[in-house]
């Protein structure tokens, strides 16, 4: 037996709109909301090893795994990959380009052959349109889940070197030729970028010696943002 949400099955197969139901981002919907989305519904099936979606693509919509597995991973520009989830019967996944319209974060790969059900963001933008309140957390709530794929796909993938740069290039201050960073101890650039003091220190020496930054004091000067996009 597989369990789906709140339903187990096991030969008999739930309905699409019971299906949809046992998705916890649809159990308070009304029936006429569901039956909104089920009639919006996009099926499609893959057969073991072929990609759903590649990363930064546009994103169809939500994702809802109906039978099968799925891999839903980063592959850094050297090829390495980072497994996020395997989505099982009743998961969803991709969600947060889904909710706020954005291209895809991941890559997604059928394990076996699988069959998910797709809710398309037009469909989902519509529905969630009659609660702007709800729509605004959702959103707040898909930019918070894009910001953390980045953190680890960042700590998963660069180098600290490459870390700080771009934590460098994301706190200059924008449109002046030698751009300050707000005063960030060391101690603090360590805990953002997941390091610790020392390697900072030495780093911060490195980039400085490059002609990257300037350290006066406790403020850091930005003086060629190319040197630091290079090592990102």
């Amino acid at each position: 037996m597989v369990r789906l949400g709140k339903l187990v099955f096991g030969s008999n197969m739930p309905s699409r709109v019971d299906f949809l139901r046992s998705v916890p981002y649809f159990a308070g919907f009304s029936e006429q909301e569901i039956s909104q989305i089920e009639q919006a519904v996009i099926e499609r099936s893959f057969g073991k090893g072929q990609m759903l979606f590649l990363d930064g693509e546009p994103c169809d919509g939500l994702y809802l795994v109906k039978t099968g597995l799925v891999r839903v991973f980063k592959t850094s520009p050297e090829g390495r990959e980072m497994v996020m989830l395997i989505a099982r019967p009743g998961d969803t996944f991709n969600d947060a380009p889904a909710f706020d319209g954005g291209l895809n974060l991941v890559n997604a790969s059928a394990l076996e052959p699988t069959t998910v059900y797709i809710v398309p963001t037009q469909t989902l933008t519509a529905v969630l349109g009659g609660c702007r309140a709800a729509a605004a957390i959702i959103k707040g709530l898909a930019a918070r889940l894009r910001h953390l794929t980045t953190v680890i796909e960042d700590l998963s993938f660069r180098s600290v070197s490459g870390r700080l740069a771009k934590l460098l290039l994301e706190q200059a201050v924008a449109g002046e030729k030698s751009a300050p960073v707000p005063r960030l101890t060391q101690d603090e650039m360590a805990a953002m970028v997941g390091s610790v003091r020392d390697v900072i220190g030495r780093v911060l020496r490195s980039l400085e010696k490059e002609g990257a930054i300037r350290v006066e004091g406790h403020r850091i000067l930005v003086t060629n943002k190319d040197l630091l996009k290079n090592m990102i």
